[in-house]
């Protein structure tokens, strides 16, 4: 369930419930900017008929349904609807400093909580009992894939980003003459580009593109991260701003396991030679650890047994 007019949802694999939408504008950041909100929300505006009939709709399924569980993707203000339904909840838990009042009210009115990521990668920031309550699922689909690396560089930009300079990335390359770069995302500007960088704009899949690098060059975004630990590739990462430091508490992890190569800015043209010399010494083996083959079988599995736990408590 969720906002899914403009998805294509044919190929689900279950039924769908499509959710009005509860924007307020095209500019929606998550936040209504309300002075006087409850300290348990993070999104909670009046007179949004949108917001109405959402939680109208999901209470009529539940009703109709007697759910075993609900899994609640990071939203508050869903966790702390689904327990005054009397619905069990697993409720995602994303890296990053979540220590305010609703990320906290939603942790603790859920039956379990589920990290996307392997517990070693959690922050120090974590209050214990938020620990004891989370279920770590991993790198969920990191399979382990077959790598013949050519010695390419593969700088990786996604979606929730800025993409990158050209400019830039032509000062790379050229300070890195011996190794082609491959380019895969948003890339803006225009200019002369060194004969070993190579563009290829958006992709449906990273993972092909990562099997020859010798390096990958990218955020600290879970699809990328779990692609690299997969691969077992060497990583350069540059966290991106998200909210609540996400990307910076994953980059943090990785390097304090020895993962990675971690910088906050993208470098200057002359520190390059030097980091991509300290990255190629990486043990690939970091990073590749994290990954757990069985991962998604797993966490499959506590969430059955979630299901089967289900009772009045």
């Amino acid at each position: 369930m969720g906002t899914l007019a403009q998805i294509d949802t044919a190929a689900a694999p279950g039924p769908v419930l499509d959710l009005p939408d509860d924007r307020l504008d095209a500019a929606f950041d998550g936040r209504d900017g309300a002075a006087e909100r409850p300290q348990a929300f993070h999104y909670a505006p009046l007179n949004h008929p949108g917001i109405r009939a959402r939680m109208g709709r999901i209470a009529a399924w539940a009703a109709a349904h007697d759910p075993a569980l609900m899994i609640v993707d990071v939203s508050c203000e869903v966790a702390l609807f689904a327990r005054l339904l009397s619905v069990p909840t697993l409720v995602v838990r994303l890296s990053g400093t979540r220590t305010d009042p609703p990320h906290l009210e939603a942790f603790r009115a859920a039956t379990r909580l589920l990290a996307p990521f392997p517990e070693a990668l959690d922050g120090g920031d974590v209050p214990d009992w938020v620990r004891a309550k989370t279920l770590y699922g991993g790198f969920l689909g990191a399979e382990p894939s077959a790598s013949d690396a050519d010695g390419r560089i593969v700088v990786v930009y996604g979606r929730g980003g800025e993409g990158g300079s050209l400019a830039q990335l032509a000062e790379a390359a050229a300070a890195v003459p011996e190794r082609d770069w491959h380019v895969l995302g948003p890339v803006s500007g225009d200019g002369p580009c060194p004969p070993n960088l190579h563009r290829h704009g958006w992709v449906a899949d990273v993972r092909p593109h990562l099997a020859p690098a010798a390096l990958v060059v990218g955020g600290a975004g879970d699809g990328l991260v779990t692609a690299v630990a997969g691969g077992a590739k060497r990583f350069l990462c540059l966290p991106e701003p998200r909210a609540y430091g996400e990307q910076e508490a994953k980059a943090e992890g990785l390097a304090r396991l020895g993962a990675a190569i971690v910088q906050t800015e993208w470098p200057a043209a002359h520190a390059w030679p030097g980091l991509v010399a300290r990255a190629l010494a990486l043990d690939p083996a970091r990073i590749a650890g994290l990954a757990d083959p069985g991962a998604l079988a797993r966490t499959a599995a506590a969430i059955d047994a979630l299901c089967g736990a289900s009772g009045p408590a």
